[in-house]
């Protein structure tokens, strides 16, 4: 069988979006609710089209968003990363038709995400092109500021 490329992948939604209860007393203390939303990979996708030139997006804000939208407590936080990076390798599967701006999407804390298309230095020169600064922080590179140029879901 051949392997999914990341746009079937992307647009795959098997039994999503749900809401699922959590159960385990350590989730419950780590989550801080009982009640965890899990969208669909397209959703992110959607959310990451939005932000426009200039601006940027964290994974947190937008899992607050999504939580936020199916009444949950969060959303989950292992398929909110998985699904970002599925968004931003099948936008560059599509050579810049449809393109998703995937760089303007940072890991909490202002921080680029390694995992993107030919990581950190990709997304470096991206940003960099749309008027941020990119600092080093150790061994992270984070956009200087980034919380003045958050974009604000509705």
């Amino acid at each position: 069988m051949a392997k999914k490329t990341f746009n079937e992948k992307l647009q795959f939604s098997g039994d999503l979006p749900k809401v699922v209860k959590i159960n385990d007393p350590r989730k419950i203390e780590r989550h801080k609710t009982k009640t965890m939303a899990i969208p669909a990979p397209i959703e992110y996708d959607q959310l990451m089209k939005k932000i426009p030139k200039g601006k940027v997006i964290t994974i947190d804000r937008m899992m607050a968003h999504m939580a936020a939208k199916y009444k949950a407590g969060c959303a989950c936080p292992m398929t909110a990363g998985i699904f970002v990076n599925i968004a931003a390798h099948a936008s560059e599967e599509r050579f810049g038709k449809n393109e998703t701006p995937w760089w303007r999407t940072l890991k909490k804390d202002g921080q680029l995400n390694e995992k993107f298309p030919d990581g950190i230095e990709s997304q470096k020169t991206r940003l960099e092109a749309e008027g941020h600064t990119v600092i080093q922080k150790g061994k992270r590179c984070l956009i200087e500021n980034y919380e003045k140029k958050l974009y604000q879901l509705k």
